[in-house]
């Protein structure tokens, strides 16, 4: 077996694992955290007072308007100074939570808003409150509508989680690093850790492929009991 080979299979347990405890779950712990904030930021956005929907823009302004690497850095090194110190992963749980609810905030705001007006109109008929309205009737049809980008979101977050090397994360591109350091060997181990991130995103694909047929039956089926 050539030594570079050999290498591969060495380390090849050591990333996954570390992929496994490290950046699945902060991918989905962040991804579900962000995604409730995103929820309650869209529905401030569209219908809530006017000092809290100037609040949620500023939020969502400036993360969206600032890179996710100055984000962590800000967060890790820069709180510090100002008294608030925080160990590696829940820095990392943090900063991706911020990042994915300002993004993902946008995504929710424009499904419901691409819903035509009509839908609001027929479940008020029904003597529905706004709430009951957006419970029953909005959301069901911006979740269909949301499924490509939310999935697309998810599948960037995964790769987006290598950044939490560089607060010391022991997931995949750190380990990556580590075993580097000690083989000199950056190439073998930095295009292992991309075959892994690739794998992961593939499987990631392929179930949102599935998700989004799944949901696009239910629209068919609704679409001709209308």
């Amino acid at each position: 077996m050539p030594a570079w080979l050999h290498l591969m299979a060495d380390s090849f347990w050591p990333l996954l694992l570390a992929g496994l405890e490290f950046t699945v779950p902060l991918a989905l712990i962040s991804f579900a955290a962000g995604l409730l904030l995103a929820f309650v930021v869209a529905l401030i956005r569209l219908f809530g007072p006017a000092p809290a929907v100037a609040i949620v823009r500023f939020y969502v302004w400036l993360i969206r308007g600032t890179p996710l690497l100055v984000q962590l850095f800000v967060i890790f090194y820069g709180l510090p100074n100002a008294g608030i110190v925080l160990d590696p992963l829940p820095a990392a749980l943090i900063g991706f939570t911020l990042n994915v609810g300002a993004y993902n905030s946008e995504v929710i705001r424009g499904a419901i808003e691409s819903l035509p007006k009509g839908q609001w109109e027929a479940a008020y008929s029904l003597s529905m409150t706004r709430w009951q309205a957006i419970r029953r009737t909005i959301l069901p049809q911006a979740a269909r509508v949301s499924v490509p980008p939310l999935s697309n979101s998810f599948i960037a977050l995964v790769k987006d989680t290598s950044l939490a090397a560089v607060l010391t994360v022991p997931e995949i591109f750190q380990a990556a690093q580590r075993i580097a350091a000690v083989t000199y060997e950056p190439l073998i181990l930095y295009t292992e850790a991309a075959l892994i991130y690739l794998a992961f995103s593939s499987v990631l694909s392929s179930a949102q492929v599935r998700l989004e047929k799944r949901f696009g039956r239910h629209a068919a089926f609704a679409g001709k009991t209308q």
